[in-house]
């Protein structure tokens, strides 16, 4: 039995969950998201819980079931509560700022970088270096956070581009100490 998998989910206040065969839609404050799972694991709504199951242990049945059970949680956490990805752009010049619903880059190319988030996910820039990505869809909020950074990924010499706020740069030495003639 799947360690995650067998772990009920527990559907907060305000959270409407509904299951049509093995299409489930999660409908909260924030957001209402829907999704289709495989016909081989089975979910069940019992007394404000929702309960993963599998019909038999099949190898691609047991890979499934802990992945149904995630995306699930993902969903109502998202609904309720959100998700959020924030970045920090690092170097002399280096800016981003709101044109609209898209946020334009000026990360040392020769023209501005502007990318439009897909529907669902939010974009604010408080401060010229920091950008914050927001949604309830787990999976877009990263995707979209993903395809920012890598305009501009950070390099390990002088620590410049666009990195998430929690992620720790490896630096490398230059030749400079290096004793040239």
């Amino acid at each position: 039995m799947s360690r995650i998998g067998k772990l009920p989910i527990v559907i907060p206040a305000g959270v409407e969950v509904t299951v049509d065969g093995s299409t489930v839609t999660v409908k909260g404050a924030k957001d209402t998201l829907c999704q289709t799972f495989n016909e081989n694991i089975n979910i069940e709504i019992n007394d404000g819980q929702i309960t993963v199951t599998r019909l038999n242990d099949d190898k691609e049945n047991r890979s499934l079931h802990g992945l149904t059970r995630s995306l699930i949680n993902n969903m109502v956490t998202g609904v309720s509560a959100g998700f959020k990805k924030e970045l920090e752009i690092n170097g002399v010049g280096y800016r981003a700022a709101m044109e609209g619903n898209s946020v334009n880059l000026l990360v040392g190319y020769s023209y501005n970088v502007v990318m439009t988030p897909p529907a669902g996910v939010t974009v604010e820039v408080p401060k010229p270096q920091r950008i914050v990505i927001s949604g309830a869809d787990k999976q877009a909020v990263g995707q979209f956070a993903a395809e920012v950074r890598r305009v501009r990924p950070p390099e390990p010499y002088h620590g410049k581009g666009i990195k998430y706020a929690d992620e720790v740069i490896r630096r490398k030495d230059g030749k400079a100490g290096k004793g040239g003639k």
